[in-house]
């Protein structure tokens, strides 16, 4: 299976926002769309940096709930790790895991088309092997 298949089932909607938006705002943003993060995008288009949930939570850890008043490029992640649409999901399961990402956007000549998250791999990968073992099933009861 492969990333391609997420964005087709899930569509290619992306929620980004200016470097110049508040963490406040942000955090609006992400409850508005009931998201766990936003891009925030270069003039090319593509990914200058992510900023999750868990981002803003930490800063507030930080520096206080003052933080919020600050820029979002003042504690997204960049630079921004991401995936191709004929990425192979075990590849991209296992990127996320390994650098405890939950987001990761899907590029295509370096401008983002789409951002799957652990969620929609975890799915995806679970739904594979209930249509294997289904298909198991269905040739052994065949064969017998």
């Amino acid at each position: 299976m492969f990333v391609s298949q997420i964005l087709s089932i899930k569509g290619s909607d992306v929620v980004d926002v200016k470097r110049d938006v508040t963490l406040a705002e942000a955090s609006d943003i992400l409850t508005r769309h009931n998201i766990g993060a936003v891009l925030i995008l270069d003039s090319s288009g593509a990914p200058a940096g992510i900023l999750s949930e868990r981002d803003i939570v930490r800063a507030i850890a930080k520096h206080g709930p003052e933080i919020l008043s600050k820029e979002v490029n003042y504690c997204m992640t960049s630079p921004v790790a991401a995936c191709e649409e004929e990425d192979a999901l075990e590849d991209v399961a296992e990127l996320m895991t390994r650098r405890h990402f939950r987001h990761l956007p899907v590029v295509k000549k370096g401008r983002v088309i789409g951002l799957i998250s652990i969620g929609d791999v975890v799915k995806s990968q679970i739904e594979e092997a209930m249509r294997e073992a289904e298909a198991l099933k269905e040739y052994i009861a065949a064969s017998s």
